[in-house]
């Protein structure tokens, strides 16, 4: 499990395609002193588990289904990535329940500066309409971030500098493509509504 609160970038150094996936080499200078074989890392927003690893780098593998359903099948050597280790028991939880299993992608519609802050529109997948509430909790590229404004089609976060100077969200520019986890309290929320109203059909 992750919160969403980014620990820093990563940047791509080698890609290797294969019949089966990806492999992808990042190299970081964020003091993962802890790295081990089997570790699961957010890949920006995308729990990928550590296959290899340096001093400065490690090693991830994208099965089919990650490389279909998201934006990493796409990234080159010079991308950067948003990089978070899974919550240890023992952490404070800063951010939102995150799992790293990506509901979607979205795209950039509208970056505006407002004052010392940023505004990101992007739009709303209809398939994902029913967990996007304002003032709720969204997992973008594995930022945990809350909606400042919900319409019909589209939804925005306001960003703060800090926010917006350590991770990609700088490097972003409308038409870029963004990994998107909604909150899965909603998804409980949805399934236990949802057994209840078949039970009140069945009665």
């Amino acid at each position: 499990m992750f919160t969403g609160i980014v620990e820093g970038p990563g940047e791509i150094v080698d890609v290797t395609d294969t019949d089966g996936g990806r492999r992808l080499r990042i190299r970081t200078d964020l003091a993962f002193d802890d790295l081990h074989h089997g570790q699961s890392i957010a890949v920006s927003g995308v729990c990928l588990t550590v296959e290899a690893f340096g001093d400065d780098w490690f090693e991830v593998f994208l099965a089919a289904e990650t490389v279909e359903k998201t934006y990493l099948g796409d990234v080159v050597a010079g991308d950067r990535v948003n990089l978070e280790r899974a919550l240890a028991a023992d952490d404070r939880f800063d951010g939102h329940i995150v799992q790293g299993h990506v509901d979607g992608t979205t795209t950039v519609t509208n970056v505006e500066r407002v004052g010392d802050d940023w505004f990101f529109e992007f739009d709303l997948p209809e398939s994902l309409a029913n967990y996007v509430v304002q003032k709720g909790s969204v997992c973008l590229d594995g930022i945990s971030l809350t909606v400042a404004d919900r319409r019909e089609d589209s939804f925005a976060v306001a960003i703060i500098p800090t926010t917006y100077d350590l991770t990609t969200l700088s490097e972003k520019a409308v038409g870029d493509p963004i990994h998107v986890e909604v909150d899965v309290v909603a998804k409980y929320v949805e399934s236990m509504l949802d057994g209840y109203a078949e039970r009140l059909v069945a009665e």
